[in-house]
């Protein structure tokens, strides 16, 4: 039973990081030439996707981390990577520090994702 468990953890891990491309990829950029002018706000906001626009609430984070900071809830609202995550739930907040050091991020606006 522990040999079976053992594999299908192994299978699952192997397949985990083989699902992703292990290469870059490169974007080309299209122009199109337009013989109108086009103010540089309108540029601006067509050129930015809306996820850069929209920029997180400082309160709400702050809110969660206090009260649902052991869960990652303000980890997990701002964005933070997937693995990182869950390890910060499972080592209970990076031992208490991790959970200070994000708090006092959020705080001074240095946290990504603010």
């Amino acid at each position: 039973m522990k040999i079976k468990l053992l594999l299908s953890f192994l299978v699952f891990f192997i397949g985990i990081t083989t699902a992703s491309a292990s290469f870059p990829v490169k974007r080309t950029a299209k122009t199109v030439e337009n013989t109108t002018n086009i103010t540089t706000d309108t540029v601006d906001a067509e050129m930015t996707s809306p996820a850069v626009m929209k920029r997180k609430d400082k309160t709400t984070a702050i809110l969660l981390w206090v009260f649902l900071g052991g869960f990652a809830a303000h980890r997990w609202y701002l964005g933070s990577p997937i693995g990182w995550n869950i390890l910060f739930i499972l080592t209970a907040g990076f031992f208490f520090v991790g959970w200070v050091i994000d708090g006092i991020d959020i705080i001074t606006d240095k946290y990504p994702g603010l």
